[in-house]
């Protein structure tokens, strides 16, 4: 699932080539996608490109005040084309292809655009027209971003304050903090030296700032490793950056122990048991015991 550093990267990459250019069209091709009606997406053609935004994991590309909202899911992506004007009109069907935006010409005569794009059976990718941003349920709900400067360690101490949930589904929450997911979860938490069912309301004040810089650095660290390269190659620099998250049975990069795993029913969290549960490895079952 695309987080915060590869959308950030693929609002930076539309920055550059969208910006300015008038929406030709935007062909629907996944009915279920479309989440709006009302304005329809048909209002979006001849509205020029002025900016583009990130909320959490959602894109928004601002068309002359009105809306158009990405939210690419669990298997969804963008897939940049420098020109679409040979392109064969598309139609509904069971392939990949959710949504076909096209642009008008450049300089050198031709129509670039993007597609989205959804892998799998379970179609999750949504797309919103809106005159508010706000008005997506998904976006009214964020909680804080953590690379705004208002994110601060003080910050987080109130989030955390209380809560008895385990610090990896809170981090996921995108109602407490916006923009993190799966994988993203795995890397602070490794960054931290916390486990994953560390419950959030435990933590001391020397835990929290060293929460609150885990977080901050590995999504800084990320976006800047993702900054500049092109949408198709993100999935495989974010691959490449990864310490913990996907790398189950290799060997750890900080202490040298075996990355573990625990299986749930729709989803995996990966850990180092050295840097993160005093060397005792979590029981792989969805009622893991709870490790402090």
């Amino acid at each position: 699932m695309p987080e915060l550093p590869e959308v950030e990267s693929l609002a930076d990459f539309l920055r550059d080539r969208a910006v300015g250019h008038t929406i030709l069209g935007v062909d629907v091709v996944a009915v279920q996608a479309l989440k709006t009606f009302d304005p329809p997406v048909a209002a979006l053609g001849g509205l020029t490109v002025t900016g583009v935004a990130r909320h959490g994991k959602f894109l928004d590309l601002d068309c002359d005040g009105l809306h158009l909202v990405i939210h690419l899911a669990r298997a969804g992506w963008l897939r940049w084309r420098e020109d679409l004007s040979g392109a064969k009109p598309v139609r509904p069907g069971k392939g990949p292809l959710a949504v076909r935006v096209r642009l008008s010409p450049n300089e050198l005569g031709m129509a670039p655009g993007f597609e989205l794009t959804e892998a799998g059976t379970q179609k999750r990718l949504a797309v919103y027209v809106v005159r508010d941003p706000k008005e997506v349920p998904g976006v009214a709900s964020l909680g804080p971003d953590p690379l705004d400067p208002s994110f601060t360690a003080d910050r987080l101490a109130e989030i955390l304050r209380g809560s008895r949930t385990q610090i990896k589904g809170l981090l996921r929450d995108q109602k407490v903090i916006a923009g993190i997911g799966n994988a993203y979860s795995d890397e602070v938490l490794h960054a931290a030296r916390m486990s994953p069912f560390k419950i959030a309301g435990t933590l001391t004040d020397a835990q929290v700032a060293d929460l609150h810089e885990a977080i901050v650095h590995t999504l800084r660290e990320a976006v800047e490793r993702a900054r500049g390269i092109a949408a198709k190659d993100l999935k495989a620099e974010k691959k490449s950056g990864l310490r913990v998250h996907n790398r189950t049975g290799q060997p750890c990069d900080v202490c040298g122990d075996t990355v573990r795993e625990v299986s749930f029913a729709d989803s995996a969290l990966q850990y180092c048991p050295t840097c993160q549960t005093g060397g005792k490895p979590l029981a792989d079952r969805r009622l893991s015991r709870l490790l402090k």
